[in-house]
């Protein structure tokens, strides 16, 4: 799979829960970004400092960062992604570029 050249964008991702299949398939590719909650939805995660937890993002249509060096594991979670519910976009103009509704 070929990442896009997107490395001098920041991108942010988030998942849209009301799809998600909950097979985890995201936080086994791309565990600092993604984590299953209580509830059996997967959810994204902010990069946290060394050393500390990331800190859940439960609230709906919540954003993190992708960090440069995860993006080829997200890009991947988002293709395995069975309910495709993960959308990956550009911060500066909210353009998906990943997910189902990249161009």
């Amino acid at each position: 799979m070929s990442v896009r050249n997107e490395a001098a964008e920041e991108l942010e991702v988030w998942i849209d829960q009301d799809l998600c299949t909950g097979d985890g398939i995201c936080a086994q590719l791309a565990p600092e970004v993604f984590e299953l909650d209580i509830d059996g939805l997967a959810y994204v995660k902010p990069p946290a400092p060394r050393g500390t937890e990331a800190e859940l993002l439960t609230e709906p249509g919540a954003t993190a960062p992708v960090p440069l060096p995860l993006l080829r594991d997200v890009a991947q979670s988002v293709k395995d992604c069975p309910g495709q519910c993960i959308h990956v976009r550009r911060v500066s103009d909210r353009a998906e570029v990943y997910g189902p509704d990249a161009e």
